[in-house]
């Protein structure tokens, strides 16, 4: 029997329940901040006719209805149900105010959506919060309160439906109906919150016409970054092999040449020449070798995507946890994309986020393959600030692939990407036409 093994799936359970119940007890929380933001919209709204009044005042309480809502999706996406953000692009030129603005934020149907969501939200919300948050609670007391208060003589207590305490040996009864229970509670705290997730998705999440909507504004966008990506990648493949292998396959030309010439007049030279000709093929194999790699690693085509990810993982200076799970392969192109992209993701973190301990975690499920990159780290990681995540972003572009970013100030940062995919098996998908 795997001790050691037990023991750790056991600590990552607790540990995934205890987040459980700390996101319900956020969830309890939030839900009190969206009945003030639902009585100042509607207040908004209702000067909305005032002259200059409520073309200032409607969009600037959306922005914080949108911030809530965005928040919300931030949560959403740790449990793994992804939530893109809905809204029109804003009007060209940006302006702080005025009727474009006030046009631009009536008009988008996520605004009402938005809206809508407040007062449910709050109510589902704070349920399912109280609910994953009270029944640990309710098992922890029965563990290690109930026999406390008992010897202290505080009198009668009554734990449960099934007995009344007023004894030692009652009380002592209670410790393993507390376990269950704070074991259930443990157990259902992060469920709760993926349905308070999915919950929030019918009404957060983009409508079809919307999603074709973005869909076409992204296709507009990832067509010209993917087309300067690919011409970008060309010219360094071209820069690569002109000033790497090039020159070596020059060099050795000209030994070659140079040894043709001695090789009558002055043997011992030609053969010394041959071995700096051998050296210098090597040197070139070599070189050629790594740009093979750059363009497609050896190791992704011939261990997949998980094999690949984990030897990624066993290469870097910070322990990183690997949780695979994929029955198949998907294509080789997207393959290379999300191999790429969790290397740039795990690079950022060791450069950036001076994070102690990291995770990747690979699913394929509705037809999507999901990887959520996650860092203990000082957070605060930002898609503007640098080209790192803006290159994973429009690296999955290509493939319809989507990233979503939670990193606020002091960790930890969560990753989250998601691409529609098929899996194939490995006996079945296309070669890579890598040796």
């Amino acid at each position: 029997m795997d001790v050691a093994g037990t023991g750790a799936r056991l600590g990552r359970w607790v540990r995934h329940g205890v987040r459980g119940v700390l996101a319900g007890l956020a969830a309890v929380g939030l839900a009190f901040t969206n009945i003030p933001l639902l009585a100042v919209s509607v207040v908004a709204f209702a000067l909305a006719p005032v002259p200059y009044l409520g073309l200032a005042l409607v969009p600037w309480t959306m922005t914080l209805v949108r911030m809530r809502a965005d928040l919300e999706r931030r949560r959403a996406s740790r449990t793994g149900v992804l939530v893109t953000r809905p809204y029109h692009p804003p009007p060209q030129p940006a302006v702080a105010g005025g009727w474009q603005r006030f046009r631009w934020t009536v008009t988008d149907p996520a605004t009402w959506r938005d809206l809508a969501w407040l007062l449910p939200g709050a109510i589902v919300g704070f349920t399912l919060g109280m609910v994953g948050v009270l029944v640990p609670l309710y098992g922890l007391a029965g563990l290690t309160l109930t026999p406390l208060w008992i010897w202290l003589g505080t009198g009668w207590y009554g734990y449960g439906a099934t007995w009344s305490i007023d004894t030692v040996p009652a009380g002592l009864l209670c410790l393993p109906q507390g376990a269950v229970i704070l074991a259930a509670g443990l157990w259902v705290a992060p469920w709760l919150r993926r349905v308070d997730a999915r919950f929030a998705r019918l009404f957060l999440a983009p409508t079809e016409a919307a999603e074709l909507r973005l869909r076409v504004t992204q296709l507009t966008t990832t067509r010209a970054d993917t087309v300067d990506a690919q011409a970008a990648e060309l010219r360094r493949i071209e820069r690569d092999l002109h000033d790497g292998v090039q020159a070596r396959l020059v060099s050795l030309s000209i030994m070659i040449g140079l040894t043709d010439e001695l090789i009558d007049r002055n043997p011992a030279e030609a053969h010394k020449l041959l071995a700096e000709a051998r050296e210098s093929s090597g040197a070139a194999l070599v070189e050629l070798r790594y740009l093979v790699r750059g363009i497609h690693p050896p190791v992704l085509a011939e261990r997949g995507l998980g094999g690949a990810v984990r030897a990624l993982a066993l290469s870097l200076p910070v322990p990183i946890t690997v949780d695979i799970d994929l029955p198949g392969r998907p294509d080789t192109p997207v393959e290379s994309a999300v191999y790429f992209a969790v290397a740039e993701a795990l690079t950022n973190m060791i450069r950036h986020s001076r994070a102690h301990t990291g995770s990747v975690s690979v699913r394929h499920a509705d037809s999507a393959l999901t990887v959520v990159v996650t860092d203990d780290g000082t957070g605060g990681a930002d898609p503007v600030a640098g080209t790192g995540l803006r290159g994973i972003e429009r690296r999955l572009a290509a493939f319809d692939g989507t990233m979503v970013l939670f990193s606020p100030p002091g960790g930890p940062t969560v990753i989250t990407m998601e691409v529609p995919c098929a899996l194939f098996s490995p006996r079945t998908m296309p070669s890579s036409g890598t040796d």
